[in-house]
């Protein structure tokens, strides 16, 4: 699980939060409220319509608000790494939210679980 996240506001420009996604290297990140509450996720793709479109039109502007998608399905921090597996198999997501308490404390992806599955298997490795 990554626990520095690049997170994001739903009032915070989407410029801003195009360029935080290219200078960390990341394909998404959660958008957080004031009380840190996830309300929505940004990704790449979201990001890529918004170019897309502006490279017929004008030069994208908007809240990220206007662009999350806001259906965000998370994982609680206690759930089994075997379940998380499940969650990953029956999902088209590449990563979620963890929360503890509502709160985000973290995210998993398909290569985390990977991973820590692998380590299951070779302690050692």
């Amino acid at each position: 699980m990554t626990r520095d996240l690049v997170t994001f506001t739903p009032d915070m420009g989407i410029h801003d939060a195009i360029k935080a996604l290219l200078g960390a290297e990341v394909s998404g990140g959660p958008v957080l409220d004031d009380a840190g509450e996830i309300v929505g996720m940004l990704s790449i793709k979201d990001c890529l319509a918004i170019a897309f479109e502006a490279s017929y039109h004008q030069e994208p502007g908007g809240k990220v608000a206007e662009f999350m998608s806001s259906d965000v399905e998370t994982i609680e921090a206690r759930t089994d790494i075997v379940e998380v597996a499940d969650i990953f198999l029956k999902s088209r997501y590449r990563r979620f939210p963890v929360v503890e308490g509502g709160r985000l404390v973290g995210q998993i992806s398909r290569y985390d679980v990977l991973k820590a599955l692998g380590n299951l298997w070779s302690p050692n490795a």
